[in-house]
This record gives C-alpha cells, structure tokens and sequence, in this order.
C-alpha cells in the first residue's frame, strides 16, 4: 500500500471512529448524569480536528522540493504536531477548568450517575486504545511525528476514559463528588500529552541536534569508508522527521583531486543508503595534517 493511500486511510479511520465515538460518549454522559463523560467526550470530539490537522500537515510535508522550498516541506509535519499538541492543551484546560467548577460552585448540584457512562467508559477504553496501535502502526512505516502524536492522542483518550470511568464508578457507590474530580485527572492526563508532543515538535523545528548514540553511530560508519583517514567535523541538524548531516573528512593530502571527490561521494552515498531518515550530507574534504 503507497503513502498517499494509508495517509487516507488512517485519516478515515481517526475522524469516522472519533466523530461516533464522541457522539456516543456525548449522549451518555447527558441521559447518564456524568460531567466526567461529558468532558471524555469533548476530548474525544477534539481528536477529530487533531485527526484532520495530522492529515493535512503529513500531505503538504509529502510535497516535493520547488524553487521558493529548495530543502522540501517536512517541517510542515512539525507545524501539524505542535497544532495537535496545542489543541490538546487547550483542551486539558477546558475540561479541568468544568472540573473545578463543579467542585467549587456548583458541588450541591452534583448527581449521582447512571449505568450508562460507565458502560461508555468501558467502550471508549477499548476502542481508543485499539484506535491507537493502529495509528501507531502506520505512523511508524511513514516515519510520521503528526501521526504518532495523533495516535499519544487516541492514547490520551483512552486513559482519561479509564480516569472517568474510576471516577464514575465511585460517584456511583456515593461520591458524586468524584465524577468531577475524574474531569480533573483527565486534565492532567492530557496536558502531559500535549507537553511531550509540543516538545518533540519544538525540538525539530529548531534544528536541534541528533542523539548522541546517532551520531556515535554515523561517526562509526563514516570512519569505516575507504580513504576516510579521520572526521574533523560532525553537524546534525532534525528538519521534521529528515535529518541533515555536515561533515568535514580528511582524507590523504597528496591524493588528486578527482581521488578526494570520489571519496566524499562514495561517503554522501553509502550515508544516505543506509540511513533512510538522512535526507542529505553535505561533505567537505581536508588534506590530512601532517
């Protein structure tokens, strides 16, 4: 199956479970009597918009290089994580914010829920988490960091619908007071979420530098070329889910210079061979000191 097809496919998949789901979790927390759910629901609705932003932002980094975007489009994918990392944190503070609503001024009104929200709950569990090794899945073959924050988002679902359904539950043995106590654990559930995502996000945009055991490991591999004599100079940068690399190599000083562009080329090529995320190495060569 091509790229195009599964961006499709998952898109479906995310914004049709999303939209029923919600509707679902929407009706149960209303004939139901559970705030908790209500929240759960809102959360659920918001991964529809998550679900379209991944799409479009995964599309439009997809595009080829043109003359105004020489270096491609893959911080597009970027801009779609942050988005869903900020939608979510907005989120996170709507539902915390109806949570300690009810426990500060409305906590004479708070009833005691029905059997349904529960029942929902448990429904949501189980779809959303499904919902997220599926996304998972697919996220990891494209190498994609909007769908694998889209997919920490159906994550983020599932474990703030295990947070009402304790909180439900217990409201239900007595303790109305726990079902909006359940919309502030959700709260912090998802803005944990929104955090990590937003912060991975942020680090890509910025040209932040590859992991260590990354560049240890293309060190190794580069050192390992034939007429490769030493690395005078080792840049990593991330551009969305690519990765650039500046390397300066030394190489035999009394070699032709066809011999020394022949090396760096043979380098550029094996690097970009079998590092798949390496999207371009930009080489230069040193005669090696005496």
């Amino acid at each position: 199956m091509d790229e195009k097809r599964i961006i499709s496919k998952m898109s479906r998949v995310g914004i049709l479970g999303n939209v029923v789901l919600a509707a679902f979790k929407l009706l149960a927390g209303i004939f139901g009597r559970s705030g908790a759910m209500i929240s759960d629901a809102v959360h659920s609705l918001s991964d529809v918009f998550a679900t379209l932003i991944a799409y479009i932002g995964v599309r439009l980094s997809k595009r080829q290089e043109d003359a105004e975007h020489p270096y491609g489009h893959e911080r597009l994918e970027c801009v779609a994580s942050l988005a869903l990392g900020l939608i979510l944190a907005g989120t996170g503070i709507g539902i915390g914010y109806t949570g300690v609503r009810k426990l500060l001024w409305e906590r004479a009104e708070l009833e005691i829920p029905t059997m349904l929200p529960l029942i929902a709950a448990v429904i949501s569990i189980v779809v959303k988490e499904g919902m997220f090794w599926y996304t998972m899945y697919y996220a990891k073959k494209l190498d994609s960091a909007a769908f694998k924050a889209d997919a920490w988002h159906h994550r983020s679902d599932a474990l703030s619908s295990v947070g009402s359904f304790v909180g439900i539950g217990l409201a239900k043995l007595g303790f109305p007071v726990m079902d909006p106590i359940a919309s502030l654990v959700i709260c912090l559930f998802i803005m944990k979420v929104a955090y990590d995502i937003s912060k991975v996000a942020l680090a890509q945009m910025l040209d932040t530098s590859c992991d260590n055991a990354f560049v240890q490991k293309i060190k190794t591999f580069v050192e390992e070329q034939p007429g490769v004599r030493k690395i005078d100079l080792l840049r990593t940068r991330q551009f969305g889910n690519k990765i650039y690399v500046d390397l300066e190599i030394a190489v035999q000083r009394d070699i032709s210079l066809v011999e020394a562009h022949e090396i760096a080329e043979n380098v550029h090529d094996a690097m970009e061979q079998n590092f798949p995320n390496v999207k371009h190495v930009m080489i230069h060569v040193n005669p090696e000191e005496n």
